[in-house]
Order: structure tokens, then C-alpha cells, then sequence
């Protein structure tokens, strides 16, 4: 289990802590936490608990460079499975089971059920935004014969097979180009809803428009270098997987499109009340109807509704983000972690 760890002297103590409380037997497992930039403290403790700590530095650090520089010098055959958690997840304790099973099964590549860890204020909008995207691109696409999503933690991969292709990788996307490439090989992920991963979302509205930001840059990065090769396979191959993520670049982020949709609505009423603003307003609900489907029930609560004045804020924030992209994915932007509980212990 590898989980990199860039300056979150806050949490990596309690997630290594935690990582530990698997069902699993303790010799069939083991966690590696990659100490990039931790504070000497920090280190000091780690090494109090069973767990393998890996230092790396780098000038500019990314999270591909260490988990690289961590292989180097772990041979392929040393294990069988590659769990990638980021430094703030927390895992069921089951979670290793879990995907276990579905490795027994003869999956090489599958993704876990990533999960808010909390849902306060600003966090309950990310918290539902990863929720529909597991219920659509995770669930949904496994349902119709499509692989799941990959997000980039609480997933894990075939360990000779990750290793291999992450020698090609160093940038600060690693997720999306580790994505691609698997669907362009051909590989299928399977999806566990089931194996449960807890992920902090950020509750700042200046914090999840710069993490956007890196987002859209990359996945415009992505579409152009991918797009026409996709198709190609498509035609050639019959790789539907590898079409469908390199056609889900084109997509505009979910929030750009619910406010674009919205101000579509309302400009059709006062310039055209007919059957066109009809249509208009048709369209806005179905996509309204289907977000809303896609959200679990436990999370329809007052905390929602409230969480609903962010939305103006977040809307324009990631629209100003459309306009500054250029580059954005080729420059590491660390993301602070600070919240130690998930939701059910809140």
C-alpha cells in the first residue's frame, strides 16, 4: 500500500495509523508511506509504527516523481497488488478484502468507493459532485459494460503492471495519463462500491477553484493528445473504453454546465417564451433529475440545502478557472489536508 505524502505533517500519522486496521492478515500486507518534505518530528512518529517510510526530495515535487523514485528500488516480484491512497484517505477496514476478491475474480485493475470524509459548509458541494461521478462514471459505466472511472487513490492496480507504467509518467496529472494509457492497452477496471475510501474535500471555495483549475487544464491537455487516437482505436479495435474517456475530456465541468444551462433558461424566457425556451427548460431538469439520482440519500439534509448558496460562488470561480489554464498542468499545486475524522465519526 503506498501512500505519497508531500507536506502533511497533519494527517499522514493518523491515516498510516488507521491503514493499519485491516481484516487482512498482517503478513499479506504492508504500507509504505513515500515521506516527501514531512517534518523530521513527523518521521520520528511514523517509525513508531509498523509501517516501511521511503524519504524522497525533490526541487519540484509531484506525486508520479515519488512514487517512481520509490519503485526504483523495489523489484516486481517483491508484490502482487499496488494500493495508491493519497495522504488523507482513510480505508474501511475491510478495504483490502474487498479488492482482494475482485482480484481473485481476475480483475488487474479496480477502483474503490472514494467517499467524503467531510460534508461541512463548502465540502458538501465536492462531496456530491464525487458522489454522482461514482454513481455515472463508476457504477453507471460498469452497469452498461464499460470500465469504472480511475481517480488516483483508493484504487489498486496489478504491482508489475503499475510499476511498469509509471516509468512513462511525471506529471502532475498522473491519474488521467495512468487512465488513458491502461484504457489504451486495452486493460478493463472493475469497480468496488463496496470497498469504502474516505477522502477529505476541500472547504474552501479559493482552494477547490485552484485544484479546478488544475483539473480542466489537464483534461484539455489530455483531450488533444488523445482524442483522434481514441477514435482511431474505436474503429480499428473495438476499444470502447479508451473512446469513452478520451470523449469524456470534451465534457465541461458539471458545475459549468448545470450554470450555463441556467442562464440559457432564463435569457430563452425573455427573448424567446415559446417552444424553444420550453425545450430549454426541459433540458435543465432532466440534467437537474439525473444529478439528483446520482446522490446518495444519506446526504440529502439540511447541510445540503444550506450548501446550496456556494453554488453562485463556485460557478463563476470555476468559469474565471476556463481562462486560466494555459500551463496550470505542468505546475504542482499542493492541496492542504487537515481533517483526521470521517463523516460517521463527525
Amino acid at each position: 500500500m503506498f501512500i505519497p505524502a508531500y507536506k502533511e505533517d497533519n494527517v499522514i500519522y493518523s491515516v498510516a495509523f488507521e491503514a493499519l486496521k485491516q481484516n487482512y492478515p498482517k503478513d499479506l500486507f504492508e504500507i509504505i508511506v513515500i515521506a516527501d518534505s514531512l517534518q523530521q518530528k513527523t518521521i520520528d512518529k511514523l517509525s513508531l509504527l509498523p509501517i516501511t517510510i521511503k524519504k524522497v526530495s525533490f526541487k519540484n515535487s509531484t506525486k508520479a516523481k515519488a512514487l517512481n523514485k520509490t519503485m526504483e528500488d523495489l523489484p516486481c516480484s517483491l508484490y502482487d497488488v499496488a494500493i495508491i491512497l493519497d495522504a488523507d484517505n482513510i480505508i474501511d477496514s475491510n478495504f483490502i478484502q474487498k479488492i482482494n476478491d475482485s482480484f481473485n475474480s481476475g480483475y488487474s485493475i479496480v477502483q474503490g468507493h472514494r467517499t467524503a470524509k467531510n460534508i461541512e459548509g463548502f465540502a458538501m458541494l465536492d462531496a456530491i459532485s464525487e458522489e454522482i461521478n461514482n454513481h455515472i462514471l463508476s457504477k453507471g459505466q460498469r452497469v452498461i459494460g464499460l470500465s469504472s472511472r480511475l481517480v488516483g487513490s483508493g484504487m489498486a492496480i496489478n504491482y508489475e503492471l503499475y510499476k511498469n507504467t509509471m516509468k512513462s509518467i511525471d506529471s502532475i496529472a498522473e491519474d488521467k495519463e495512468l487512465e488513458l494509457k491502461l484504457l489504451k492497452l486495452g486493460y478493463e477496471f472493475e469497480y468496488r462500491n463496496d470497498a469504502v475510501c474516505y477522502d477529505e474535500k476541500v472547504t474552501s471555495v479559493r482552494v477547490f477553484n485552484n485544484q479546478r483549475t488544475r483539473w480542466i487544464s489537464a483534461q484539455f491537455h489530455y483531450l488533444k493528445k488523445n482524442f483522434f487516437i481514441a477514435f482511431w482505436r474505436l474503429i480499428t479495435e473495438g476499444n470502447k473504453d479508451y473512446f469513452n474517456k478520451a470523449f469524456q475530456m470534451m465534457l465541461p465541468p458539471r458545475l459549468i454546465l448545470l450554470g450555463f444551462l441556467f442562464l440559457i433558461v432564463i435569457v430563452a424566457f425573455f427573448i424567446s417564451p415559446n417552444i424553444y425556451f420550453y425545450s430549454w427548460l426541459a433540458l435543465f431538469f432532466t440534467y437537474i433529475v439525473s444529478c439528483a439520482i446520482s446522490i446518495p440519500r444519506k446526504f440529502y439534509s439540511k447541510q445540503m440545502v444550506r450548501s446550496i448558496i456556494y453554488l453562485p460562488r463556485a460557478f463563476f470561480g470555476v468559469l474565471i478557472s476556463l481562462f486560466k489554464t494555459k500551463n496550470t498542468n505542468k505546475n504542482f499545486i499542493h492541496t492542504p489536508h487537515n481533517n483526521i475524522k470521517t463523516n460517521n465519526e463527525s
